[in-house]
């Protein structure tokens, strides 16, 4: 193995790396707080960012429901009973909506996708 993995330092130019990483990850959080923390916000604003997550979450997890990697590197939308990511969705979403418990929400999410394949290799699905 190269000989410089082991070196019991980093060198400056790493640490200024993490350092500069640090603050542009940092700033952008802080700065929203200390300039509006103060203020009376428009409801129709609060209205709005109380929106931002949920479609934040939707534009993560659409293109990992509906589309399937192929193998010349494209995608393409995947509706089939051989999606099991979609058919577990189903009852994740209603356990999630039902409890609004996120550990609940995790564990129907990943026993639904562990039946499933499980379905699949007994030849049951």
């Amino acid at each position: 193995m190269p000989e410089y993995l082991f070196t019991p330092y980093l060198p400056l130019q790493q640490l200024l790396l993490i350092a500069g990483m640090a603050l542009v990850t940092y700033i952008p959080r802080v700065t929203p707080l200390l300039l509006l923390s103060s203020r009376e916000l428009n409801p129709l604003f609060m209205r709005w960012l109380e929106m931002v997550p949920p479609a934040v979450l939707a534009a993560l997890l659409a293109p990992e429901l509906l589309l399937q990697r192929q193998p010349e590197g494209g995608r393409e939308l995947f509706f089939s009973l051989d999606n099991y990511f979609i058919l577990a969705a189903a009852p994740t979403f209603f356990v999630g909506w039902l409890t609004r418990s996120f550990f609940g929400t995790v564990a129907v999410g990943m026993g639904s996708v562990a039946l499933l394949r499980y379905l699949h290799a007994s030849g049951i699905l």
